[in-house]
């Protein structure tokens, strides 16, 4: 009588490796705190990446909208807003995205509001000029 030896099949292992690889995947993206809208950023060679714990993003589109947060809101009442948050948080971090096609003065007028406010932790996102090969 000949002795079966016992065989491990691995097909049903690496279904279940392919498996939890999309769902770390998922989860994972799901955990990424996106506070601003998608725009074409400009691309920078000094670009680095940032610590995204406690912020607030301010985005200007290529049209030159303005939104804080994800809600659109006009350049008039942006000090107000930002006041405001400022009062609830001294310690405020403003992340600044503007498309690279949006207007210059759009861009300088949303800077000058946040200076007057004496909001002093700001940074203007980017692409890594390396990395996008541009």
């Amino acid at each position: 009588m000949a002795r079966r030896r016992a065989r491990i099949e691995i097909i049903p292992l690496i279904d279940i490796m392919f498996f939890l690889l999309a769902t770390f995947v998922m989860v994972s993206l799901s955990m990424i705190q996106n506070r601003g809208i998608p725009v074409h950023l400009p691309a920078a060679a000094s670009a680095e990446k940032q610590e995204l714990k406690t912020f607030s993003t301010l985005t200007v589109t290529e049209t030159g909208e303005i939104t804080l947060d994800k809600e659109q809101i006009g350049l008039d009442s942006l000090p107000e807003r930002l006041s405001q948050m400022k009062q609830a948080n001294p310690d405020l971090q403003l992340f600044i995205n503007a498309d690279e096609r949006a207007p210059f003065g759009s861009v300088a007028k949303l800077l000058d509001e946040v200076r007057l406010l004496k909001i002093t932790k700001v940074a203007i996102q980017t692409r890594d000029l390396r990395a996008s090969g541009n």
